[in-house]
């Protein structure tokens, strides 16, 4: 088409940090410009483009049919040169270039720390992460925006590479004077009268939540969706229900004893974290040494922070207790 010759690559980075935000505001800070250079360059484009990107509806920035779309194609193909530059940059040493991480949002309690440690032994390796749910992960994946994600649910309808990263337990927290706080190994039922406060659909905490729901035949009183891991922990200590939640998320609230933990039969449930990149993705030098990092130390660092609380498999299954009276 003849607009593609009117196209800068830097419009196309402009447009797909502004696509992620859906704020000319906050793609400008991110991106060191002012507001009026990033609306010029989303003019420009959509004027080369001749469609719409971006439409305003009750004040609120969103993208039009034509700008979801665009997003797509144009997030591979800075995937694409992001790709050709780091293999060049591989040729050269694999301790440089860049990395591109995708982590869920329950992995931003500890992801951080890991990707300090790493940049602390490879200073000149600069790392990009994105936060997002699982299916906002799945999406770039599938458009190259990155080169490795940290997800707690492997994706099939994504032919990827996949290799366990450390133990995920989800856990039922309640405020800490709850009845059951005391309780020991009682059955979900026994929460049937509880709101059962949960994340929106699509994260993976959503769908670990439900499939509990299944197999134990339960349904809840009532379901409250939060968007957010932050919001579900406040709403709890608040007292407005009870949650299924990462272990991962709660260090704070566990060591202030905020929040207590039930001994629900089944819990905690046991999954895994898992690092994950598309099958036919050409990993670079400096991305393999990152993912071989987290292997080594990913499990260890959240052995050391959280065993307190839960035992992980591997040392013992012993009875979880409720945090609020300080025993483990």
């Amino acid at each position: 088409m003849n607009f593609i010759r009117s196209l800068t690559l830097r419009q196309l980075q402009i447009f797909v940090v502004a696509s992620r935000y859906t704020s000319f505001a906050r793609a400008a800070e991110e991106l060191h410009l002012t507001q009026p250079a990033v609306s010029m360059q989303i003019h420009q484009l959509e004027e080369a483009v001749g469609l719409r990107l971006f439409e305003r509806i009750a004040r609120k920035l969103t993208l039009t049919e034509a700008g979801e779309k665009f997003s797509h194609h144009a997030s591979r193909i800075l995937g694409e040169i992001k790709d050709a530059e780091d293999a060049m940059t591989s040729l050269k040493q694999a301790d440089s270039g860049s990395i591109a991480v995708g982590i869920v949002s329950s992995a931003t309690y500890f992801a951080p720390k890991l990707l300090a440690m790493y940049s602390h032994l490879y200073p000149k390796v600069d790392v990009h992460f994105s936060v997002g749910n699982r299916d906002a992960l799945l999406r770039l994946l599938q458009d190259n925006a990155i080169d490795l994600a940290i997800m707690g649910r492997p994706p099939p309808e994504l032919d990827t590479t996949t290799e366990p990263l450390a133990w995920h337990p989800q856990v039922v927290i309640a405020p800490v004077d709850h009845p059951l706080v005391d309780a020991r190994r009682f059955d979900l039922q026994e929460l049937r009268g509880d709101t059962f406060l949960l994340r929106e659909p699509g994260s993976g905490t959503r769908m670990a939540a439900e499939e509990m729901f299944r197999q134990h035949l339960f349904t809840p009183a009532k379901v409250v969706t939060l968007g957010s891991n932050e919001t579900i922990k406040q709403a709890v200590i608040a007292g407005m229900g009870v949650s299924l939640i990462s272990l991962h998320t709660l260090l704070l609230e566990l060591r202030t004893k905020e929040l207590a933990l039930l001994d629900v039969n089944g819990t905690p449930i046991e999954r895994t974290w898992q690092i994950v990149h598309l099958r036919a993705k050409q990993l670079s030098p400096t991305c393999m040494v990152f993912r071989q990092f987290l292997l080594e130390e990913a499990a260890a660092y959240l052995e050391r922070e959280y065993a307190v609380f839960v035992p992980s498999p591997a040392k013992s299954r012993g009875l979880i207790r409720a945090v609020g009276d300080g025993s483990a």
